[in-house]
Parts: C-alpha cells; sequence; structure tokens
C-alpha cells in the first residue's frame, strides 16, 4: 500500500499546475492533502472524483484557508475528525480507519512571526498526540502523515543557525516533536535516509527551491510496533506545483 502526503497550497491553484495528471498517474492508494484552501462546493467535478478515487474533505470554516482532503481507493471502515472543536473549525484534520491501520491526514498550525499562534499551534499538537496514544492503547496501529510546520532537528533545514527563532523551528515546537517520537512513533523518512539535505518545503523568495535551501516539515510518522510493515519512504522534490512537493510511504501486508 503506498500512501502519499502533499501540502498543495491551494487545490484550486495546483489544478492548474498539472495536478489532476500528476495524481492520475501517481499510483497511490491514499493521497492527503493539506492547505486545500477550499470547500466541497467550490471544487470542480474533475477534483472530486479522479482517476478511480474518492474523497473527503475537511474544510476550514474561514472560507479560502487551511483544510485537508484525502483521496482513496479503499473505502475506509470509518471517517472523523480530531473531535476537537477549536481545530476542527479550522479543517486541520481527517481520520481514516483501515483494518490495518489509522490514517491520520493532519496539517499543523504554523506558528506564526514572534510565536504569535504557538500556544494554538502546541494545543493541537498535544491534542493529536494524544489521538495517536488513544489509538494505539486500543492496540491499533496508526500512520500521522501532513505537513507539521517543525523542522525536528538541524539536518531538517538547510539554515538551521538563521532560522533560530523562527517559526517551525522552535525550541517548543522541536522539543514537542522530540516527545512525540519519545512516546513510542517513528519519523519513517529517516528509517531510511540519514543524510543531509533531504527538504520538503521552499520559500518562493531567492530561488530557494532551485538552490536546494528548504526545510523538511512533511511527514509520515508511525508507531513503533508497525515499523516492520515500512518498506520505503521518499520525498518526491521533482514534482512542482507548490512551495511544498509531495512525500510518500510505501506499506507491506496493510
Amino acid at each position: 500500500m503506498k500512501l502519499i502526503s502533499w501540502n498543495v497550497n491551494g487545490i484550486r491553484a495546483v489544478q492548474k499546475k498539472g495536478f489532476v495528471d500528476w495524481l492520475e498517474a501517481c499510483g497511490a492508494d491514499c493521497v492527503c492533502l493539506q492547505e486545500t484552501k477550499a470547500s466541497a462546493d467550490q471544487l470542480e467535478q474533475e477534483l472530486t472524483a479522479v482517476g478511480g478515487y474518492r474523497s473527503v474533505m475537511k474544510s476550514a470554516v474561514r472560507k479560502g484557508y487551511s483544510g485537508v482532503m484525502t483521496y482513496y481507493r479503499q473505502e475506509p471502515l470509518s471517517v472523523s475528525d480530531l473531535g476537537c472543536p477549536e481545530f476542527d473549525e479550522e479543517g486541520r484534520a481527517l481520520i481514516f480507519e483501515y483494518p490495518a491501520f489509522f490514517l491520520l491526514n493532519c496539517y499543523f498550525p504554523n506558528s506564526q512571526d514572534g510565536g504569535a499562534r504557538l500556544d494554538y499551534k502546541l494545543g493541537f499538537c498535544a491534542a493529536v498526540l494524544d489521538k495517536c496514544k488513544e489509538l494505539t492503547a486500543r492496540g491499533r496501529h496508526i500512520v500521522l502523515c501532513g505537513d507539521y510546520n517543525i523542522a525536528h532537528q538541524p539536518i531538517d533545514l538547510a539554515r538551521p543557525k538563521e532560522n533560530e527563532g523562527n517559526p517551525g523551528y522552535l525550541p517548543e515546537e522541536r522539543e514537542w516533536m522530540s516527545t512525540f517520537l519519545g512516546a513510542g512513533f517513528v519519523d519513517t523518512f529517516r528509517m531510511f535516509h540519514p543524510e543531509p539535505g533531504q527538504y520538503s518545503w521552499w520559500s518562493y523568495r531567492m530561488k530557494a527551491r532551485e538552490r536546494n535551501v528548504g526545510w523538511r516539515i512533511d511527514y509520515h510518522c508511525v508507531d513503533e510496533a508497525f515499523r516492520p510493515q515500512i518498506r520505503a519512504a521518499a520525498i518526491h522534490a521533482d514534482v512542482m506545483g507548490s512551495d511544498h512537493c509531495p512525500v510518500s510511504v510505501d506499506l507491506v501486508d496493510a
């Protein structure tokens, strides 16, 4: 089973940049999108049923803001949100239940300049960790994918020194990521790729993508017990259309 996650920075915008062709060719069983910035009634039909996929959206109450969407081939057993109104009203999470695991598609908030939304961000992080712990305590596996808006370690961004104190690399955010992984979860990409220079987001300024001056802030994490089912993980930096690129994970026996 192949899972892909991608912050598209506006699904209607990426539609004009070859998204439908990419989706039809990507070969994934589930494609989780973040920052869709739309509601279902704003989408053309080609975006709601593409190449054998069906889809579910969780949109923000505020128009043109946030939002997640999951394309799927296999019907889930259930679909839910996080169950926290303050986060669900911003369209931050979709949770699919499958027989072998729960797939959480999450768009973590940006803590913003000066940490203006840091408390909100950390509240969301705590709610996600609680949900993951709840599910694993029931003996279920989890895959938590999405734009975490956190570069965890210096290796995860090109200019760590220059970005100390910037949103996405604040000590509190990095500490939460350490806490999350320490609670029994695994960063699947680092299972296979310990090398530097691997990023999933680049600023639109200063030709950052051309120069690969980026951040790795998009992840698939799983519970430790699910580690043996992870066959591969990748960043698809050649896929254009957003300031982020897709990231993927391949599962066996799932």
